[in-house]
């Protein structure tokens, strides 16, 4: 009898079918609930959304998949063992996106200011890994203080195995990243290595030293927002691509933004149903001025050739000497990388050229075909950039551009000078197609500069020097400043009417639909960094 006694107990202490039902939906309530109603009401007061919140706004209704939401730390220092909220502070799991699968985390800043843990890092790691595996972009909402002290190194282990899962998937599927509360010390490292950075203005900022600490070691007084907010990293670092005025528009720049890429490096770009029409654009014929220095709004050339309001541009307030972005032709997905006139004359500077050279790797690393409209009349000259390293910035565009293997076409609007025309998708760095327009000039330097230089003894004896300028500026003009020299020696394929420019373009791409081109066989370049 005594041998049967534990068992008897056992089966009393067993719980009805009914109770433990109720026990798994009370504590799916409780995780729902994150770091509770109070706090929730905080966040709100703040005009920011809860990490729940957010995923509903992400993705289809009913779409999404929770993984880890009944995980608890494993901390007893510091009076961590008497505070336990299920989940532990970051939301994880899948779910879909416009029909399309996304694996994505959601900082809950309720459970301990959205403090990363190990068991968080842990949650966020395993989205990582399956997203790897089954070959899906990964979304990262952020709104977290940072790495949990109460845990020390545990939690710095954490972020190093998110950052490392960061770079190994680099390239292999997307990753974005929107900030959408605090992100500081080590915590920036991770949206830094992903491919796309969101902020949200006046709720948002990133930065490895926050005020306090940059007011006691150079005694700078600087707010959270004027040294890391939306505006600053925008507009003068480049650390974020886009700048949103609410997280409801954030989050339906990520939903946009993924419509333009695909799922991973092995995916094809997206195709939306197009049937041809007319594809002549007259109005092209119209924006190029007569005056060869009067700037012109390049995103007018942009919007004349694409598909009607497709152009998403990326980085729009940051180097704005070049312009980048993703657009659809006849239905397909592209990006686009272009000199801008109306800002220092399109001159390619250290900022545009990093900004570029970004772009460019992005869209090669996931099969985007590039179009590269040109008006560059050189690099920046100067001390500011010659010192801070406008040939090695100069040389990272130069190299994305003669890395990437996807379907390349460049159009020459109106000037490619010296090395920048070479920079800018030329023949001889790869270009499958490149295209003028009769407003082009193609030469080494322009027509005064170089008359200068190679008439100066002519121009110095001469009566009038003024005189004679002007007819050696006309000279040089007649013989290099235009596309036809250049297509005599098979750098341009062909000279074509602006008006034509959509129509080449959709026949070239379909043309260079099937490209294969490989790299020689290495275990990776070294890109002058």
């Amino acid at each position: 009898m005594p041998i049967f006694e534990p068992i008897k107990n056992t089966f009393m202490s067993y719980q009805s079918r009914e109770d433990k039902l109720r026990k798994l939906e009370e504590l799916n309530k409780e995780a729902e609930l994150g770091g509770g109603k109070k706090r929730i009401e905080s966040q709100h007061k703040k005009g920011k959304l809860t990490a729940r919140e957010r995923i509903a706004l992400l993705l289809d209704e009913g779409s999404f998949e929770e993984l880890g939401k009944l995980v608890l730390h494993r901390s007893t220092a510091f009076g961590l063992d008497k505070q336990k909220f299920l989940g532990d502070g970051v939301v994880t799991g899948y779910g879909k996106v416009n029909g399309r699968l996304i694996y994505l985390f959601s900082q809950d800043f309720t459970v301990f200011g959205g403090s990363l843990s190990e068991a968080y890092a842990e949650k966020i790691v395993r989205i990582m890994d399956l997203a790897m595996k089954n070959g899906a972009p990964v979304i990262g909402l952020n709104d977290s203080g940072g790495a949990r002290i109460q845990e020390g190194v545990v939690s710095l282990g954490g972020y190093a195995d998110i950052f490392y899962r960061n770079t190994r998937a680099s390239g292999v599927i997307p990753q974005i990243s929107a900030i959408m509360g605090p992100c500081a010390g080590g915590a920036v490292y991770s949206p830094a290595i992903t491919d796309f950075t969101l902020m949200v203005e006046n709720t948002s900022y990133m930065f490895v030293t926050g005020p306090n600490v940059v007011k006691t070691v150079t005694q700078e007084d600087v707010t959270a927002e004027e040294l890391g907010g939306a505006s600053t990293h925008s507009t003068k670092s480049g650390v974020t691509h886009f700048s949103c005025a609410n997280e409801v528009e954030a989050i339906n720049h990520i939903k946009k933004l993924l419509s333009y890429i695909p799922q991973n490096c092995e995916d094809e770009v997206p195709l939306l149903p197009y049937d041809m029409g007319d594809e002549l654009r007259t109005g092209l014929n119209e924006i190029v001025p007569d005056n060869p220095n009067q700037p012109y709004d390049m995103r007018a050339v942009i919007n004349g050739i694409i598909d009607k309001d497709s152009f998403f541009e990326v980085h729009k307030n940051y180097a704005e000497s070049i312009v980048v972005g993703f657009a659809r032709l006849a239905g397909r997905s592209i990006g686009i990388v272009a000199n801008q006139p109306q800002s220092f004359a399109g001159v390619l500077g250290n900022n545009s050229s990093k900004k570029g050279a970004r772009f460019v790797r992005f869209c090669d690393c996931f099969n985007i075909p590039l179009l590269v409209l040109e008006d560059v009349p050189g690099f920046l000259p100067g001390t500011d950039q010659e010192w801070n390293g406008i040939i090695l910035n100069g040389a990272k565009l130069l190299y994305a551009f003669s890395e990437a293997t996807v379907p390349r076409i460049t159009v020459i609007t109106r000037k490619a000078y010296g090395g920048a025309y070479d920079v800018m998708n030329s023949k001889h760095i790869g270009a499958d197609m490149n295209y003028a327009w009769p407003t082009a000039e193609v030469a080494v330097m322009g027509a005064k500069g170089a008359a200068e230089i190679i008439f100066r003894k002519e121009i110095a004896e001469a009566e009038d020097k003024e005189a004679k300028l002007q007819e050696k500026v006309e000279e040089y003009s007649e013989k290099f400043a235009n596309p036809y020299s250049a297509t005599e020696r098979g750098y341009v394929d062909e000279i074509i009417l602006p008006e034509q420019t959509r129509k080449k373009l959709i026949t070239a791409f379909e043309m260079l639909e099937n490209k294969v081109d490989t790299l020689p066989r290495k275990k990776h370049g070294n890109i002058p960094l």
